[in-house]
C-alpha cells in the first residue's frame, strides 16, 4: 500500500490566519487562527510578523494532538513577487527576499512562504508555494494599459482560478490544455480571467481594475478621481484605501458583506439591490471582454469565489452572460485544498516543482499547464 502523504496548509490574511492538514487530498483539521488587533498593530511591517503567526500555528498544531514529525511537507500561501508562471514552487532565497521587499506590494500573503519555509526548515521537509497572485501568463497585447508609462500588471486569484479550472477540465473529462474558459473569482476582490489553453493570457488585476467588489472600486473614471483627490487632499496612502479597502459596495451601503446586502434587499432595501446589481452587471460586462480575448471560443463561463453564494448577483450575472454558453457556478474558494492539491502533485511526480521565478518564455505551453 502507498504511503499517504501528510501536508501542513498555511494561508495568512491581515488579522488571521488558515492553516489545515490534509493526508493526501482528504482533510483531517482546519482551522482559522484569529490574530489580536493589538498583537498585529505592534508590528511595523507584515515581514515582522513572522516569528509570532509562525509560534501560535505551532502552539495549536501541538495542543491538537498532531505530531510535527509526521508532517511531510509544507505549503503556504503565495505573495506578490516577481511575475512567473502557474504551478508548485519550491521556497528559495530569491522568492524570500522578494517578499520581504514587497517586489509588488506589502500584503499579509508575503508570510506564506516564510511561514512554511521555516516550519519546513523546522523538521527537515520541503516547502513550497502554489499558483501566487504574481502568476503572470498574460499575452504581450494584453499589457497595453493606454498609457506608454503603465503598463498593466497581473494580480490576481491565480490560486482559485486555477484550481476550478482544473476542477471543470475533470468534470468535463477533457485535459485542461484542451480548454478555453472565462473564470471570474468574485471575492473582497475580484479577478476576471481568460484561459486559452489552460495559460490565463488576461486578466483584470484584482486591486484596482475590473468591476467593482464589495470593498474595491476597480475600473475607475481616471480624471474624474484624479479631481476628487485633489480636491479632498488627499495622501498616497489615503488615495490607495479608498481605491482598496473603502470602495465599491462599501462606499455605497457602508458594508463589506455580500450576504448583508442579500438580507437587505430581502427586506425591501432598493438602493441595496441596485447597488448588487450594478455589481453584476459590471461583472457580465468584464466577462464578455475576456470572451472577446477568446475570439468568442469559450467552453465555459465559471463564477466562484464567497460572492458566488449570492444567488442574486449570480442570477444578475448569468442574465446577462449566460449567452456565451455553459455556465458554471463554483462558490467558495477553497484555498486550502488547492494549496493541498498542487504540493501533493510533486510529492506524487504529476508535476515538478518550479524553482522562482520562471518566466513565461522559459517553458513551453504544455508545461505551464
Amino acid at each position: 500500500m502507498k504511503k499517504k502523504h501528510t501536508i501542513l496548509a498555511v494561508n495568512p490574511g491581515s488579522t488571521s490566519t488558515k492553516i489545515a492538514l490534509f493526508e493526501d487530498a482528504e482533510e483531517m483539521m482546519k482551522k482559522t487562527i484569529d490574530h489580536n488587533d493589538q498583537d498585529i498593530a505592534s508590528y511595523p511591517k507584515v515581514w515582522d510578523q513572522y516569528e509570532y503567526r509562525k509560534g501560535e500555528i505551532l502552539q495549536f498544531i501541538q495542543e491538537s494532538g498532531f505530531h510535527l514529525n509526521d508532517i511531510d511537507c509544507v505549503v503556504g500561501r503565495g505573495g506578490l513577487f516577481k511575475p512567473t508562471v502557474s504551478g508548485t514552487y519550491e521556497i528559495n532565497d530569491e522568492m524570500l527576499n522578494d517578499a520581504r521587499r514587497c517586489y509588488l506590494g506589502e500584503h499579509a500573503s508575503n508570510l506564506g512562504c516564510v511561514i512554511a519555509y521555516g516550519i519546513g526548515w523546522d523538521l527537515s521537509i520541503p516547502s513550497f508555494v502554489v499558483d501566487p497572485p504574481c502568476v503572470d501568463e498574460m499575452e504581450d497585447i494584453a499589457r497595453f494599459s493606454g498609457h506608454a508609462a503603465i503598463p498593466r500588471k497581473s494580480i490576481h486569484h491565480a490560486l482559485n482560478i486555477k484550481a476550478v479550472a482544473r476542477r471543470t477540465a475533470a468534470d468535463l473529462k477533457q485535459p485542461l490544455e484542451s480548454l478555453n474558459l472565462v473564470v471570474a473569482h468574485m471575492g473582497g476582490g475580484i479577478s476576471i480571467a481568460a484561459l486559452h489553453k489552460g495559460r490565463m493570457v488576461d486578466s483584470t488585476n484584482a486591486l484596482n481594475e475590473g468591476p467593482f467588489s464589495a470593498e474595491r472600486t476597480g475600473n475607475l473614471p481616471v480624471l474624474d478621481f484624479y479631481d476628487y483627490t485633489v480636491e479632498n487632499d488627499l495622501s498616497s496612502k489615503e488615495v490607495h484605501k479608498q481605491v482598496v479597502g473603502m470602495g465599491g459596495v462599501f462606499s455605497y451601503l457602508g458594508t463589506k458583506s455580500i450576504e448583508e446586502v442579500e438580507q437587505r434587499i430581502k427586506s425591501g432595501d432598493t438602493e441595496a439591490e441596485e447597488v448588487l446589481r450594478a455589481m453584476g452587471y459590471q461583472a457580465a460586462k468584464f466577462i464578455c471582454s475576456m470572451a472577446a480575448v477568446l475570439k468568442g471560443e469559450v467552453d465555459a463561463v465559471i463564477v466562484t469565489g464567497g460572492a458566488a453564494h449570492s444567488s442574486f448577483l449570480v442570477d444578475t450575472i448569468k442574465e446577462r452572460a449566460g449567452f456565451l454558453g455553459t455556465f458554471i457556478v463554483h462558490p467558495g474558494e477553497d484555498e486550502m485544498e488547492a494549496l493541498a492539491l498542487g504540493a501533493l502533485r510533486v510529492l506524487k511526480g504529476e508535476e515538478k516543482a518550479l524553482s522562482y521565478p520562471v518566466r513565461i518564455g522559459e517553458k513551453s505551453i504544455g508545461e505551464l499547464v
